[in-house]
């Protein structure tokens, strides 16, 4: 027989204190797991707590606890004793669980690999970039590769010495990069713009920001002033291209530089959000949702679209002004970027307003992730098509005028299908939300609006647009903006892999986004969503069965034995509808 500490009087009996009433026993706390990513939709407010900064920047994923009602113990077959969560009215919206401290972020979610994936890529990145520049810069647009009988040390030095002496950041590169910048808020600020309100914020209280949108303003002001300095010769178009590796290194630090002033600046001003309590993660992901100046800047929004847009276009027509200088004409195909990135920069201008409902400006916090994607990684990254086509003589990438002009012909077509998609989506949630605003920017083009369109509700009152564009594909946008990619590389052909970065980059950064987004809208409507596939089983593009026509026998077959092997795989991911390809609600997926 085995006796106890209390029977063998080791351990002191509860001692009677009469007239005394007992305190409770402490409730069982664990952290809420419970995970609804990028709701889209209104959410009802809860009130927030008050928490101190040194508790919003500790570990949340062993520190933050959630009160739970006392429950039996459950014994599982391992022999581990849990106790199951109550039924409780609290929930994680968009990473803050309601009544809960909206500094902290409850999803227990990581993008990106955490904090080592995100170091990686804060590394990795800006050095991708330089070896892009020395290949198209030094190696005729090749891969740099060490010499023969040369060590990986030596030519890693080299190119250490090529960045060096080609890519110095040179005090006029920084007065080119900051006196654009500066100009550029400056346009945003005092030009002519329109104003809308933002998503309702759950953890303000469904408060709504207002966001002042002068885009167009700013992108025709912007044209204007380079065309007639280029013209008066105050500043040469082309000066940005002879001028690229310095600005390739401003635009790095720069970039290191605001994101280290936005994070520490957010932590000593107690503005951060939904922080994990992992600092290397947390300043790449950013502290701050809603950084503003002067109550009418928007960063988010100043970064989205004025810097690295425009510097891309910017690019393009000094590309087309140095084939100017130099062979007295401007090739067809830097005519087709400059009318490409004119198209995308202006769509973005124009439309500025619809910005303003998206992801990032809704959820994403302003860190290292949007600074320096923005500052450089998309208008230094993405210009490698233009920076070919500068670099050699048009002899050696003609194409054929016909399939020259059939691209310039495609490509408006499917400008036409990405512009009139996003505005009927954009237009569709502003008139639910009565904040819709109509503006005359150019251009305007037909289909713009789906007049009273089919919609599923779902349970919490929302509605999903299956109509219009998004009648025939979810995902149609998509496909447009990847066709976009693969254009900016075909145009360059295919001696040099640099222009190709970002047609495969951006088709990774996609996928992986739909996937993001099936996800998130099965989590937020549920079965309403799931018949949302029902209905519309194409993800990126729309295929019947006489479409399907147009290939051989042999190919179909090829094309449903493939789909068919890895159906549930598929079906899992809402790649494909019911059926699979050749058969009535088919899937046709490049």
């Amino acid at each position: 027989m085995t006796l106890t500490r209390s029977q063998t009087g080791k351990t002191p009996k509860k001692m009677d204190r009469p007239g005394f009433i007992e305190t409770p026993g402490g409730r069982r706390a664990t952290r809420n797991s419970s995970v609804l990513e990028g709701s889209e939709g209104e959410v009802s407010p809860s009130p927030s707590l008050e928490r101190s900064k040194s508790a919003s920047r500790r570990r949340t994923s062993a520190k933050v606890k959630v009160e739970e009602d006392d429950t039996p113990a459950k014994v599982t077959t391992n022999g581990k004793t849990t106790t199951p969560r109550p039924k409780s009215a609290s929930r994680v919206v968009d990473g803050w669980e309601e009544g809960l401290d909206p500094k902290v972020d409850y999803s227990g979610h990581f993008e990106f690999g955490g904090s080592l994936g995100v170091l990686s890529m804060m590394i990795g990145f800006p050095m991708l970039m330089y070896y892009m520049w020395i290949g198209a810069t030094y190696y005729d647009g090749k891969f740099p590769r060490p010499a023969e009988n040369e060590s990986y040390g030596d030519f890693f030095t080299h190119l250490v010495s090529l960045v060096y002496t080609g890519a110095f950041p040179s005090v006029k590169a920084w007065t080119i990069y900051w006196v654009f910048f500066v100009f550029e808020g400056a346009c945003y600020v005092l030009l002519p713009g329109v104003s809308v309100s933002g998503r309702p914020l759950p953890h303000m209280g469904g408060k709504q920001l207002p966001y002042y949108c002068s885009g167009v303003w700013s992108f025709y002001t912007s044209i204007a002033l380079a065309l007639l300095a280029h013209v008066t010769g105050v500043f040469k178009l082309y000066t940005i291209i002879d001028e690229f590796g310095p600005l390739l290194s401003v635009a790095i630090l720069s970039g290191y530089i605001v994101s280290f002033i936005a994070y520490f600046s957010a932590l000593a001003r107690g503005a951060e959000h939904r922080m994990t309590g992992y600092p290397i993660y947390d300043f790449f992901m950013g502290a701050e949702l809603n950084p503003r100046m002067f109550k009418i800047l928007d960063f988010k929004m100043f970064f989205e679209v004025r810097l690295p847009w425009y510097i891309l276009l910017g690019l393009s027509m000094g590309a087309a002004a140095r084939q100017w200088e130099l062979y007295g004409y401007v090739s067809g195909e830097v005519m087709f970027l400059v009318m490409a990135h004119y198209l995308y920069a202006n769509a973005c201008s124009k439309g500025e307003e619809c910005i303003v409902s998206t992801w990032d400006m809704y959820y994403e916090k302003w860190g290292f992730m949007l600074i320096f994607w923005n500052l450089a990684g998309v208008p230094l990254s993405y210009c490698h098509c233009t920076i070919y086509l500068a670099n050699h003589d048009p002899a050696e990438y003609r194409w054929n005028r016909y399939f020259l002009a059939l691209l310039f012909v495609a490509y408006l077509f499917v400008y036409w299908v990405w512009d009139t998609t996003n505005s009927q989506k954009n237009r569709f949630r502003q008139q639910e939300r009565g904040t819709m605003v109509s503006r005359n920017t150019f251009p305007q083009l037909p289909w713009q609006t789906v007049e009273n369109p089919k919609t599923l509700t779902a349970a919490d009152g929302s509605k999903i647009l299956i109509d219009g564009w998004y009648g025939k594909a979810r995902k149609i946008h998509y496909t447009c903006d990847l066709y976009f990619a693969l254009n900016w590389g075909l145009i360059t052909g295919f001696s040099s892999p640099f222009p190709w970065f970002y047609p495969v980059f951006f088709a990774c950064m996609i996928s992986h986004r739909a996937l993001r987004d099936i996800q998130r809208c099965r989590t937020k409507y549920g079965e309403t969503w799931l018949e949302y596939e029902r209905q519309v089983p194409y993800l990126f593009i729309p295929v019947s069965n006489s479409t399907l026509n147009i290939f051989p026998a042999s190919v179909a077959d090829l094309i449903n034995r493939s789909m068919s092997s890895n159906r549930s795989t598929l079906l899992s991911l809402g790649l494909i509808g019911g059926s699979v390809v050749g058969s009535p609600g088919g899937f046709f997926f490049f």
